[in-house]
């Protein structure tokens, strides 16, 4: 396969390559896997189906949460089938790479040195979950020195943007929503005699007056159009700097993705809500007993909508409400007839419960081959959507850093977009 040339090229010619791959390969990646009943690309990819069929159930979220081990069983085949074809997609595009450009990688040697002595972290650290702090610390250490002010946006209680006001010295103001939040983080700063200040404001109702021009703004994992809302304000306001971490982009209120760049609005790609899902979507090693009731839940879910497409004669999914886990501790029936009452679907006297059961249990198996394949994509949708706001930013005059600020095993969402004027 060609080499991933990346770091040569501009981030508008990575896109426009990205955008080529991902607008070919749209029907492994964009469809509904628990609407299907058969591989729906079996034809096109017969070697890709056939080694996707021969993967143990028991192996796959194993697969799933490791990205290269999945490249490396299923890419293969899929190179097999585009040869047939007489097709090339570079699926060189598909490796694992550092998102880094330039200086800006991660030094593995420096990311873990504390950034505060051991009594301060005592205090700065309390009630934070371990990676949270890890995330908080490491993107801390990507801040630019400057004496620039502060605006942390949608701070929650302001845990990044007291540690950057301790560790420079540096006035913050930290812009949330919820006033608990506010309260609590302004009580915590004043204690410590921290330069941060918190203003109790709606990030989506006209707070682009928070933004100045000398200012560095920054979010980490900003979900969705919280992060764009950013990005939008920061060009009006012509702000100096920009640091940002985007999370969660399917967290949106249109129906479907608006792309920000001139480049992306030239693609052909049309992403829903729920495309913008696969960069989210890596299996994480559970405890086998919760293993083993998401795998039921899946199925049984899946068996009550054929039974549901066959009571109300339509053909189509119907959503269910979310379950209480003791609900999978009883019958398969009872969860049923729950679901059946919840929509309003209408059950027959006489059903073959074991005869649904079973055929949930197989569509489980389809749709989770159907999910693996997708998720051969989910970085480079990642990558595409990362590359869309950076091009934005570098067309409305910023230079732009796209570098990672802290390992996978600390946070999947670890891509960190740093922008200059």
């Amino acid at each position: 396969m060609p080499q991933n040339n990346s770091h040569t090229l501009s981030f508008a010619a990575q896109l426009k390559q990205l955008d080529r791959l991902l607008c070919a390969s749209r029907p492994l990646w964009q469809n509904r896997s628990f609407e299907c009943t058969q591989l729906p690309w079996a034809e096109d990819f017969p070697t890709l189906a056939k080694a996707v069929w021969q993967l143990e159930d028991s192996q796959l979220d194993e697969i799933d949460a490791c990205q290269s081990r999945l490249n490396e069983l299923l890419l293969p085949s899929l190179h097999e089938d585009l040869l047939a074809a007489g097709v090339d997609w570079n699926l060189s595009f598909l490796l694992p790479s550092s998102l880094s450009t330039a200086d800006t990688s991660i030094d593995t040697a420096t990311a873990t040195e504390p950034l505060l002595d051991f009594e301060d972290m005592a205090h700065f650290s309390a009630h934070i979950k371990g990676r949270k702090w890890q995330q908080i610390t490491a993107f801390s250490a990507k801040i630019p020195a400057s004496n620039l002010p502060v605006l942390e946006w949608c701070a929650g209680k302001g845990h990044l943007g007291r540690l950057i006001a301790k560790l420079n010295q540096r006035s913050v103001t930290s812009l949330e929503w919820q006033q608990s939040l506010c309260d609590a983080g302004q009580q915590f700063a004043d204690k410590w005699q921290l330069p941060q200040r918190f203003i109790c404001a709606d990030a989506f109702d006209a707070q682009q007056q928070q933004l100045k021009k000398e200012q560095l703004a920054v979010a980490l994992h900003a979900c969705g159009d919280l992060h764009v809302t950013l990005l939008k304000h920061a060009k009006q306001a012509g702000t100096k700097q920009l640091v940002i971490s985007p999370c969660c982009y399917h967290l949106i209120k249109a129906k479907s993705y608006q792309p920000l760049s001139s480049v992306a609005k030239e693609s052909e790609l049309k992403l829903s809500r729920a495309d913008l899902q696969l960069p989210l979507q890596q299996s994480t090693i559970a405890s086998e007993k919760h293993k083993q009731y998401r795998l039921q839940e899946m199925a049984w879910r899946l068996a009550f909508d054929s039974l549901q497409r066959e009571m109300r004669q339509v053909d189509e999914y119907l959503p269910v409400p979310s379950i209480k886990l003791s609900q999978l501790n009883g019958s398969f029936e009872a969860f049923c007839r729950w679901a059946a009452a919840s929509k309003q679907v209408v059950l027959n006297e006489s059903i073959d419960w074991a005869h649904y059961q079973t055929l949930g249990y197989a569509r489980q198996r389809l749709t989770r081959r159907i999910d693996l394949v997708a998720h051969l994509f989910r970085a480079v949708l990642e990558k595409w959507l990362l590359l869309d706001r950076v091009c934005y930013l570098e067309e409305s005059g910023y230079r732009v850093e796209l570098s990672e600020f802290c390992a996978n095993s600390v946070s999947p969402r670890n891509a960190l977009i740093s922008a200059f004027k």
